[in-house]
């Protein structure tokens, strides 16, 4: 199928892609033209680590703006599972046992979030304010406000772990990918979550219970949050209770920038994928030319806002 009409305008296909496609498209240019290192194989690789841990937020993170939701306290209970697996790692010699305690505090935040919203009617703004606060209190009160570090070879494994020459982050973020999207597109459960920003009124009156289905994505997004947290922990080898501080903004900003929107339940999981990959190419790319945080945070500001401003022309 030929890419270009005769009339010098795009084909159908092509205008239809993203406009965060046409971004990253020109950012890896940019950065290929002014960071001599930016393509090679070392850190062509390390972005795509990078990208798991906020795929692995803004998987999720699409749901709960599909079903006209926002979680802010993803990045804080991010930040309280380095803490939890460090402590349980350090104090049992068991990575088992902190991969459980961790997924435990993720199934439990999740759960409190999901129940503040369905069955309380608390706005997901506040409701996920409020536990935000929780998750970082905790973090900074079971740490004693500081790093735990040394955990081991072991508890690195999955994150420095090699197979096919491939990283282990890597394959983590391909299996969750597929598994979101056939939770989107093969199951009911995807079918509630498109019905829940869709027309929520309808689904209660279809005789559908909308609380444990709304309170299961809050739960989903908790969960892989604490996957997250024990990556993040191998990484950094031990837990810090700011680490992931902020993590959510790039989280929102990645599934935003894809083109999810927050009413009628429409999104996409590509289009997400799209914007993590975004996102970690801005930040990765930036570093490299030396810019500080601050910058890169006013960058993805931007990039929000120029995406949201292109999708209400379109």
């Amino acid at each position: 199928m030929p890419v270009l009409q005769t009339s010098f305008g795009f084909s159908p296909r092509v205008r239809e892609l993203p406009g965060c496609a046409w971004a990253l498209l020109l950012l890896l240019v940019l950065f290929a033209a002014t960071a001599s290192n930016f393509l090679t194989t070392g850190n062509l690789l390390n972005i795509a680590s990078q990208a798991t841990l906020l795929l692995l937020l803004a998987l999720p993170m699409t749901f709960v703006i599909m079903t006209e939701g926002l979680d802010l306290s993803l990045g804080a209970l991010l930040s309280l599972c380095t803490v939890i697996f460090a402590i349980v790692v350090k104090s049992s010699g068991s990575v088992s046992a902190g991969i459980l305690a961790c997924v435990m505090i993720g199934v439990l935040i999740g759960a409190l979030n999901g129940s503040l919203i369905s069955m309380l009617g608390i706005p997901p703004f506040v409701a996920t304010l409020g536990t935000m606060g929780i998750a970082t209190g905790l973090a900074l009160l079971l740490s004693e406000e500081r790093e735990l570090i040394e955990l081991g070879a072991t508890a690195q494994a999955a994150w420095s772990g090699i197979w096919m020459g491939i990283p282990l982050p890597v394959w983590i973020a391909a299996v969750s990918y597929g598994l979101f999207h056939f939770l989107l597109k093969h199951t009911r459960f995807g079918v509630s979550v498109i019905a829940l920003g869709g027309n929520s009124e309808a689904l209660r009156l279809a005789g559908k219970r909308v609380v444990p289905r709304l309170t299961l994505v809050y739960v989903l997004a908790g969960v892989y949050a604490a996957i997250a947290g024990v990556l993040l922990a191998g990484r950094i080898n031990g837990g810090n209770p700011t680490a992931a501080q902020g993590m959510e903004f790039d989280a929102i900003a990645a599934v935003v920038v894809g083109g999810t929107h927050f009413v009628k339940g429409r999104g996409t999981l590509f289009g997400t994928l799209l914007g993590v990959i975004l996102i970690t190419v801005l930040r990765n790319g930036l570093n490299l030319l030396g810019l500080t945080a601050s910058i890169q945070v006013a960058a993805i500001g931007i990039l929000v806002i120029a995406a949201l401003a292109m999708e209400s022309r379109r």
